[in-house]
């Protein structure tokens, strides 16, 4: 594995750097920073910027939208948006849905959304989870009944993510029950504009509304809305999920952590010096810190076999594993080096527009919303124990 840049890389990092100075949008970046959800106008406004660029598909076909990048200038770019505090784009339209849809769509799908996707013209959300079909994706129970040229959908999805936002919602219907599960499900495209949908907020630790419920009550779905061939759905999920689970990694992100953790131990107070000057504390930041450039590490093993034509099997998990733990631990250092300070928190909007002195110094306010949502990381996009089932299969043979 070669990891040396050659003289265009890094030319080409000085001009992602360069972009994301002049372009990143301030209100953006600092919402980013604190670790807070992005609003809808704002991932909107900033996708735009990332589209007109031409940055904002990296992963996609040329044909289809994308940059022509190789592995290493797609890893430069993801570690210089973190580095910049500068927000991926909401991967449930560029990482997630369109991919699928390239690969496994017909070409009026293509044509349809596919633009749409890439200008952020379609907010989408993913309609996979259900009450007790969330670890066991395939035992979902969410029916598609095909009447004449639609489907009648009923049942209920969990933890969708802003559905309150979306337009459409990727889905997972179960259109034959005679056979294994995995055999009966398909893959809707549904507009979320379709009578018979309803949606109910969950509302999470963080106290924001970024979750919901979404039922289905004799939705009408086209056919043509559907991807691939009946029953076989979950072909085109798993190929979905494998997306998802490396970018839940969120290595370049874990580093802007990192240097913000060491920012602060230098300015927050202890027995008369400062955090830094804790031992203890700071070899519990050396040794995260060594943990997550050995996940780098991992995935850069995992760009050079892509870029050399190999196959990959468990990559995924591994990054999705100790991505994800790794952001737990991260959070939770921040929330302690914080001390008293760290324990306040009201949801963002309760201080928009008030006049209330902040509790604690500026950087302060943000660690313990992105700690209590990230308690979540280890469970959504296929839970860790899940993960370790997979590897135990694919690479261990049990």
């Amino acid at each position: 594995m070669d990891l040396s840049f050659r003289d265009e890389d890094i030319a080409f990092q000085a001009e992602v750097r360069e972009f994301l100075e002049k372009n990143l949008p301030a209100d953006v970046k600092d919402r980013y920073d604190r670790g807070l959800h992005p609003k809808k106008e704002a991932a909107v406004r900033w996708q735009k910027i990332l589209n007109d660029k031409g940055w904002i598909a990296p992963n996609w076909p040329v044909e289809y939208g994308g940059t022509g990048w190789t592995a290493t200038q797609k890893y430069i770019f993801a570690q210089e948006l973190g580095r910049a505090s500068a927000p991926p784009p909401i991967p449930f339209g560029v990482s997630m849905v369109g991919p699928v849809i390239y690969t496994f769509g017909n070409q009026e799908q293509k044509d349809q959304y596919l633009p749409r996707i890439l200008n952020s013209e379609d907010w989408w959300c993913q309609g996979y989870s259900e009450p007790g079909s969330g670890s066991d994706l395939a035992s979902l129970q969410t029916k598609a009944v095909r009447d004449g040229d639609d489907y009648v959908v009923n049942g209920q999805k969990i933890w969708t993510s802003h559905a309150q936002h979306a337009d459409l919602i990727f889905c997972l219907v179960r259109t034959d029950s005679s056979g294994k599960k995995q055999e009966g499900i398909s893959f809707l495209l549904i507009d979320m504009k379709t009578p018979g949908i309803t949606l109910k907020p969950i509302i999470g630790l963080d106290k924001e509304h970024t979750l919901n419920e979404v039922f289905f009550d004799d939705v009408r779905v086209p056919v043509k809305n559907r991807i691939g061939d009946e029953n076989k759905g979950w072909t085109y999920a798993k190929f979905l999920l494998g997306n998802e689970r490396t970018s839940i990694a969120r290595i370049a992100q874990s580093k802007r952590h990192i240097e913000r953790l060491r920012d602060i131990v230098k300015q927050e107070r202890l027995n008369g010096g400062y955090l830094e000057d804790d031992r203890d504390f700071m070899r519990k930041v050396n040794q995260i810190e060594v943990d997550l450039m050995a996940l780098e590490y991992t995935e850069l093993r995992m760009l050079s076999s892509i870029d050399a034509g190999k196959k990959l099997t468990a990559e995924p998990s591994l990054l999705k594993i100790k991505g994800t733990e790794i952001q737990q631990r991260l959070t939770e250092l921040l929330v302690e080096s914080l001390g008293m300070y760290g324990a306040p928190y009201e949801a963002l909007k309760k201080y928009e527009g008030s006049n209330e002195m902040p509790v604690g110094p500026d950087y302060a306010h943000g660690p313990m919303a992105e700690h209590l949502y990230l308690k979540a990381a280890s469970i959504y996009g296929g839970s860790n124990e899940i993960q370790r089932n997979i590897i135990s299969k694919m690479v261990l043979g049990l």
